[in-house]
């Protein structure tokens, strides 16, 4: 079993469980198919599973390593964003909503990609690679953004929210109101959900 599948933590774990889409990191993977590092760019991408007939076996020595997401939701957590080559509608929905939503950087749309990777760098990786989080009251975060409660991911979906697992999610619980909760989804992507890019979100999905 390769460990090749990414949760909203952006840990890279193995699993038997299937995922909707493919991401990329660049190299991570040694030529025993192991993972050597957490990452080897700035730009963590989030690609269509299938994209013109192209194949490839996964972990080939000396190309990038194919990581797999549940949803875009979890892709999203983990700090990705639309690859621009296999998702360029959302690639470009992604940005302009990310630019409505995060004013406070002086960007506009002639603004290279390559600057909002930074950004989002910043935002989810911190010292020795730990997953950065911030604090924010629940009601004021949109569907598809995930959380800790317990140590634990929750997608956030209307008044619920849905403990992750890697085969889907299980039955989800009452949302709390007006509570202070760990956000693991970067803030200006968190941001970028508020002013309207509503993430995939397999919410149905288990087993």
């Amino acid at each position: 079993m390769l460990q090749n599948r990414v949760n909203p933590k952006g840990e890279i774990i193995s699993t038997a469980a299937r995922g909707a889409w493919m991401g990329n990191r660049g190299l991570l993977h040694n030529d025993r198919k192991e993972i050597v590092r957490p990452f080897r760019l700035l730009a963590w991408i989030t690609c269509l599973l299938s994209f013109k007939d192209r194949k490839r076996i996964v972990m080939t020595p000396g190309l990038y390593t194919e990581l797999f997401f549940l949803d875009e939701a979890t892709a999203f957590s983990a700090g990705h964003r639309p690859c621009y080559e296999c998702r360029r509608d959302d690639y470009r929905r992604f940005k302009q909503y990310w630019l409505q939503g995060n004013p406070v950087h002086p960007f506009n749309e002639k603004t290279s990609i390559t600057e909002i990777d930074a950004i989002l760098h910043q935002e989810r990786l911190g010292t020795g690679n730990s997953k950065i989080t911030f604090r924010a009251n629940i009601n004021e975060l949109p569907d598809g953004t995930f959380v800790l409660l317990d140590e634990k991911p929750f997608l956030i979906k209307g008044d619920l929210l849905y403990p992750w697992t890697p085969a889907g999610y299980d039955t989800g619980i009452a949302r709390p109101h007006n509570m202070e909760v760990a956000v693991l989804t970067p803030a200006s992507i968190v941001n970028t959900f508020k002013v309207g890019y509503v993430p995939q979100m397999g919410v149905s999905l288990k087993g």
